[in-house]
């Protein structure tokens, strides 16, 4: 927030600006990250080293400090831009952020805000049903690349197969009672499935 006063010095009109504190916002989104515990966006005075050193930024039009700002003035078409969806959650922009930001957590709930609203992407969709599936995001590859990938486990001495639902396909029927209780195959469109 600036507040900008004119003054006369010398004769020359100069504008001076006095730098504000955000201590209450009037914003849905911003009260809601803020109670959410990511208080720390207030912090924010859009100094813009996020979008300096975003390594999703020096790839995509993805301007951080402008989601930052726009979660934060209670901008909703925030929670429809493609940028908050271009994060790759690597957490540079929080340990360089001067003012100890979480921005990296404040674009995971304005995905999570996005998403209770209807405005998921395609893709994530789809990677949510594969979730709901499989019990994992990301798949083993199977046949020949599988089989290289496996070997290459065993040569670091690791098993074949991660800890994950892919070692314990018991899992997926926990996972999908948890994702029912949610009503995450709601929000992503899933349809029926038996748990």
């Amino acid at each position: 927030m600036h507040l900008i006063s004119k003054k006369q010095n010398a004769g020359i009109e100069m504008e001076s600006i006095k730098r504000g504190k955000i201590t209450k916002t009037d914003s849905e989104i911003a009260d809601t990250i803020i109670k959410s515990g990511l208080d720390r966006l207030r912090a924010c005075y859009q100094c813009g080293t996020c979008s300096g050193g975003c390594p999703s930024g020096e790839r995509t039009a993805m301007r951080t400090r402008s989601v930052i700002r726009r979660a934060l003035i209670g901008d909703e078409t925030v929670l429809q831009d493609d940028d908050i969806w271009l994060c790759s959650t690597c957490y540079t922009c929080y340990s360089r952020c001067p003012r100890d930001v979480p921005v990296t957590d404040i674009i995971i709930m304005l995905r999570n805000l996005a998403t209770q609203k209807g405005y998921m992407k395609s893709p994530h969709k789809a990677l949510s049903h594969m979730l709901i599936e499989t019990g994992h995001g990301v798949p083993i590859a199977a046949g020949e690349g599988g089989d290289k990938w496996r070997e290459l486990r065993k040569s670091y001495d690791l098993p074949p197969m991660p800890p994950t639902t892919h070692s314990h396909p018991e899992s997926v029927d926990e996972i999908k009672i948890l994702i029912k209780s949610l009503k995450f195959d709601d929000l992503v469109d899933s349809g029926s499935f038996s748990v």
